[in-house]
């Protein structure tokens, strides 16, 4: 079937990738708007997993002040050249990004940066509730797996659904951002501070 400009350029507006990009994957979805989306963020994930390795020199550190001053973050945030950190796209991801920690308060920005004895603790705490319930073991991990999957995604920025769209993770926002920029891009550090706290992280 023949795919009209406007089609394309409507895809375009939902998912900023390229216009060629739109038109093969609304070819491929014959014109259903919705499954081109999902087509062009499998394409995004599967171009971010292969551009993670790549050098991020560049970036910007972003700021939020919320609650009258009560709240601040900052946030770095990384990519390739200086020519993409200047964009409006990749600034207003850096905002979003900082938006949202200052809301969610993740403790960590990845995964790995869990340290080991935090991550047992959370295994020791969720065995323990099924001490005497009679479960085999292979049964007891596969729900404490389930379980850190959740923990993750409470304490871990990448890990977290977006406060703007639940239906999106942070770490799929970074990666459509790979997809719209061509870039490499990732989230460094950031520190949160809370008016009386006395801490943050970095």
């Amino acid at each position: 079937m023949a795919i009209t400009a406007a089609e394309v350029k409507t895809l375009r507006e939902k998912t900023g990738a390229a216009m060629m990009e739109c038109k093969a994957a609304l070819t491929e979805s014959n014109g259903r708007i919705e499954e081109a989306v999902i087509i062009l963020r499998k394409r995004g994930l599967a171009l971010a997993a292969k551009r993670a390795g790549r050098n991020t020199s560049q970036g910007i550190v972003g700021s939020y002040i919320h609650m009258g001053g009560k709240i601040g973050v900052l946030v770095e945030v990384n990519c390739e050249s200086d020519f993409v950190a200047r964009t409006e796209d990749f600034q207003h991801l850096v905002k979003e990004i900082a938006m949202h920690i200052a809301a969610a308060d993740p403790k960590y920005v990845r995964r790995e940066d869990v340290p080991a004895d935090v991550l047992e603790g959370e295994k020791a705490i969720y065995r323990a509730q099924f001490d005497g319930s009679g479960k085999p073991p292979q049964v007891i991990e596969k729900i404490v797996e389930g379980k850190l999957n959740s923990y993750f995604g409470q304490v871990v920025l990448l890990d977290q659904p977006s406060v703007r769209d639940p239906n999106v993770t942070v770490g799929q926002m970074v990666s459509q951002a790979v997809a719209k920029t061509g870039e490499n891009v990732m989230v460094s550090r950031f520190v949160r501070f809370k008016l009386g706290d006395g801490g943050g992280q970095a």
